[in-house]
């Protein structure tokens, strides 16, 4: 099942514009939560900063799997 699940991620990179624009956000998302978890001292708006990120990165995380899901139902229908 996971390698299957991983083909279609594969697949929908290289074939859907959408799902390869939510995957690229959330990467850029994932690393700029790294960046400020990094930082020696981090301020209450670092704080503030990275729980925004955090609930962007899972809303497109929430998007990237409806896609997925809309995929395998499709194809096994």
């Amino acid at each position: 099942m996971e390698n299957t699940q991983e083909e279609l991620k594969a697949h929908l990179m290289s074939t859907d514009e959408e799902f390869r624009r939510l995957v690229q956000k959330h990467a850029e998302y994932d690393r700029q939560i790294e960046a400020l978890e990094a930082k020696p001292h981090v301020t209450p708006d670092d704080e503030v900063e990275e729980h925004r990120l955090k609930k962007l990165k899972l809303a497109l995380k929430d998007q990237m799997n409806a896609i997925l899901a809309r995929h395998r139902t499709a194809h096994v229908a």
